[in-house]
């Protein structure tokens, strides 16, 4: 059964877009939500990736150096 139905399928001429907006839009959570969350993790790995960054003295977080061949 499922072998004559591939056997029987013929693709379309290009993406079907309209049709796959459509479904998604119908389907899972609002826009709202989905921004929400996508805010949320934003600002959870922008956070995680300072205190990683300063924990381990990268870049600008860490302590700059003093240059010590000052003569007076």
């Amino acid at each position: 059964m499922i072998r004559n139905t591939v056997e029987s399928w013929t693709p379309r001429r290009g993406p079907d877009w309209p049709d796959i907006l459509i479904r998604l839009a119908g389907t899972g959570p609002p826009a709202w939500l989905l921004y929400s969350a996508a805010s949320a993790a934003l600002i959870v790995i922008v956070l995680a990736a300072f205190l990683v960054g300063s924990a381990l003295q990268i870049g600008a977080l860490g302590p700059q150096s003093i240059p010590a061949n000052i003569h007076h």
